[in-house]
């Protein structure tokens, strides 16, 4: 029977041995880059009449201290040779400077994928807080996950407010698998710690259904908020909304975490118009029944085209870079009050026109500014495009300086706007002739909305 201990140093206590019994021991080391490979089985023998524990403990603190030690300076060489390398295919040797002292240096949170464990359920025990069902009351069903029910409800737990909180539940007739691939986001949300991500109070995996409980926002997911309320907030507004969502998924880039399924349907709205992400399944548990169509890449997996960057759906190149692109999606959202990205364009006519260099222009009543960051967002290439603390900073200039946001650029009815020059500050034509040439150019292979 195998037995499992942690430990934070380099020496650890087994208790419970018995006397005179052989034992098989195992050591491995975790870093912020995972687990390491397991060292060689050492046989050991307990005493019959002296410790039972101490033949073990003597060797075994000797052991663990070398493995340990070992493992580091193997995983520290690893990452310096990786950061190395990539450094030399991408010119960009402040970057992977930044990178590597991001892995080396002490003290530095990066997330962890819970799919490195060799058993996924150690990585919900690690990062989630398991509640008693007895905290939990559920008061009602307010939608759909893609595992089970999402429901309100409240938790009560000792010494703490009650607090009505969000719940997910797994369906009954559950795989193992789909348990596994469930609890995956409460050990992703549960490293998180930002007040525009959301938060995770924690799960019930001892009960039946097994749940998962976040803090509950009010208002729900953004797009379908926008879309009960279009027109009603001021640009002000809406530019905090961005900024919030640009801050959170600042922090989850430091962490280098990759959302890979940005949308507004993904942000959820509290009753102070807070924006946090949420949604952490991946889009590994996208499925043909959502209700945004998916493209089924070669590689395999489902696919959001309309949000995902051109590398992304191509080579499966999901980085921050991609959910900046994302981002960029989002920001058009947002401003046109959760209106469907490229309209009613199939998913081909979307690759085929965004591979063209053709781009969703500005809703109705955008300023100009959010426009060109937008457009920056877009870039083909992945490396020319703003990082997040970028976006952040100047979402934060325009909120201070709202005059900028008064610069309002002229709508072009549903056409796709085509890319020309460098941005920012390229060259185009005039709306009136920039629309022609868009029809002219687009009307072969896709349809023009007007």
């Amino acid at each position: 029977m195998a037995h499992t201990v942690t430990s934070q140093h380099s020496s650890v206590n087994v208790e419970g041995l018995r006397a005179a019994t052989p034992y098989v021991v195992q050591v491995r080391a975790r870093t912020v880059a995972g687990y390491g490979r397991y060292s060689n089985p050492m046989d050991f023998s307990t005493s019959l009449h002296s410790d039972p524990q101490k033949s073990v403990q003597d060797q075994l603190t000797l052991i663990i201290g070398s493995v340990l030690a070992g493992l580091v300076v193997v995983v520290a060489l690893v990452v310096i040779a990786v950061v190395c390398l990539k450094k030399q295919r991408s010119g960009s040797e402040l970057e992977y400077t930044e990178k590597l002292q991001q892995y080396i240096s002490p003290g530095v949170k990066v997330y962890i994928d819970p799919f490195t464990y060799e058993d996924p359920n150690d990585a919900v025990h690690e990062f989630a807080k398991e509640i008693d069902i007895s905290c939990v009351k559920i008061e009602e069903v307010i939608g759909a996950g893609e595992f089970g029910e999402v429901c309100r409800g409240r938790l009560k737990q000792a010494g703490r407010r009650e607090m009505v909180v969000a719940i997910k539940t797994l369906k009954a007739g559950y795989t193992e698998r789909q348990r596994r691939d469930f609890l995956a986001e409460a050990s992703i949300m549960g490293q998180f710690d930002h007040p525009n991500v959301i938060r995770l109070e924690g799960v019930l995996t001892r009960s039946c259904p097994v749940l998962i409980i976040t803090e509950f926002m009010e208002n729900g997911a953004l797009d379908s908020f926008l879309r009960l309320n279009d027109g009603r907030f001021t640009m002000t507004q809406l530019v905090g909304m961005l900024r919030g969502i640009a801050a959170g998924m600042k922090y989850l880039s430091d962490m280098n975490y990759v959302h890979r399924d940005l949308a507004a349907r993904n942000i959820l709205v509290n009753s102070n118009l807070v924006c946090k992400v949420s949604d952490f399944g991946l889009s590994r548990f996208l499925d043909d029944t959502s209700a945004d169509p998916t493209y089924t890449s070669s590689l395999g997996g489902k696919i959001p085209i309309r949000w995902t960057a051109p590398e992304a759906i191509a080579f499966r190149k999901f980085t921050s870079a991609s959910d900046v692109w994302s981002y960029g999606i989002v920001m058009w959202e947002v401003v046109s009050y959760g209106e469907r990205p490229y309209w009613d364009m199939s998913n081909q006519d979307v690759m085929t026109a965004v591979e063209q260099d053709y781009r969703l222009p500005p809703p109705m009543d955008c300023p100009m500014v959010l426009h060109q960051l937008m457009l920056e967002c877009w870039m083909k290439e992945r490396n020319l495009r703003p990082k997040f603390s970028r976006i952040v900073s100047t979402l934060d200039k325009l909120l201070r300086n709202a005059a900028s946001l008064k610069v309002v650029t002229s709508s072009y009815s549903g056409d796709l706007l085509r890319l020309g020059g460098t941005l920012p500050g390229h060259n185009r034509k005039s709306p009136e002739d920039s629309q022609e040439i868009i029809r002219q150019q687009m009307s072969q292979t896709l349809p023009i909305r007007v």
